[in-house]
């Protein structure tokens, strides 16, 4: 059998473990032929492949990013560009699709399913917001750096008695921005989910620094005030995506009027995209490779693997893609006792 492998969307640490256990089940144990389709979408609607064998991907395990590069690029938004597509799969005789990404690159394997191709999604994002599974690969690596990160401003912001700002990734969710406030000790964690009063937070800072000359405010990029109670329009870029630094500063410098505190920003941006997997990403990314080659092994099409506790299980495309995972309340609820 001849199966393709594309990863799309924004990159993120364990895509190579993915992409290592996809090829070495396939070739090793089912004795398949993997195509590598370049940079996502794209490279399959213009035909950039690359054979990928046990011998080229035996050493990608611990490196980040991925070897195949990836793009935000969706065919279904181009004129034609579907039909290419399936072109391509025809001319390379794939007979299966295994398609790495986030709810947008899963969304576009739901449009080619529906045309009659096999696919099989596996789930990546830092935001770990993809609907049907526990986590998604890239996640838990993402909250090691943001945690870490918070763990070092501590010091920083203890000795210049400073309100430190740290603006995390988390377009519509929070899970970066509660897991990492959570871990790290933060004392305001502002999430998407809970819409925020920054006089609110503004007096509860006024009063911890009766007892505390420092605090850590760790804000998710997507956040938003409650309506009413902040002049503000999240600043958007290129294809609705947040401009990263937007919230952070806005944070910051309403917290410095009101509490008259020095406040400084920090923005990790796309520094939680890099570098090395840790073991959970390299473990998740391997365990779902396998499953999906077994899956198409088992003539399954049209469905995503996904993790539910320490069980691999397959949902479908239809339900992951049905709408995003948001941090739940029990969750914000911890968050929000640890505050102050």
């Amino acid at each position: 059998m001849r199966l393709g492998i594309l990863t799309g969307g924004g990159d993120c640490p364990g895509l190579n473990a993915v992409i290592r256990a996809v090829v070495r089940t396939a070739e090793g144990v089912y004795g398949d032929t993997v195509i590598g389709y370049r940079h996502g979408w794209h490279g399959v609607t213009n035909g950039l492949s690359m054979e990928l064998t046990g011998a080229s991907t035996h050493a990608i395990l611990v490196a980040g990013g991925t070897m195949l590069g990836t793009s935000r690029y969706h065919p279904s938004e181009h004129d034609g560009a579907t039909e290419h597509v399936l072109d391509t799969l025809k001319r390379d005789r794939i007979a299966a699709l295994l398609v790495v990404g986030g709810d947008g690159t899963l969304a576009q394997a739901r449009v080619l399913a529906e045309r009659g191709v096999r696919v099989v999604g596996i789930p990546k994002t830092i935001d770990n917001d993809v609907q049907g599974t526990d986590r998604s690969v890239g996640f838990d690596t993402a909250l090691w750096i943001a945690t870490e990160a918070v763990d070092r401003v501590h010091t920083t912001a203890e000795s210049h008695d400073r309100v430190m700002v740290v603006e995390v990734m988390g377009h519509r969710t929070g899970w970066l921005a509660v897991g990492a406030g959570i871990a790290g000790g933060a004392h305001v964690i502002l999430a998407p989910e809970k819409p925020f009063d920054i006089e609110e937070i503004a007096a509860a800072l006024r009063h911890r620094h009766q007892r505390e000359s420092f605090s850590i405010v760790v804000v998710a990029e997507g956040a938003v005030p409650i309506p009413g109670t902040l002049d503000y329009t999240p600043v958007e870029g290129p294809m609705g995506s947040i401009v990263a630094g937007a919230i952070g500063e806005r944070v910051r410098s309403e917290l410095a009027a009101r509490t008259d505190f020095e406040t400084r920003l920090v923005v990790l941006g796309h520094v939680q995209r890099g570098g090395p997997p840790t073991p959970a990403d390299r473990l998740l990314g391997t365990q779902l490779g396998v499953a999906a080659v077994d899956a198409v092994h088992d003539d399954a099409s049209g469905m995503v693997t996904a993790i539910n506790g320490y069980d691999i299980r397959l949902i479908s495309l239809a339900e992951a893609t049905a709408s995003i995972r948001t941090v739940p309340e029990a969750l914000l609820k911890v968050a929000a006792a640890l505050a102050g």
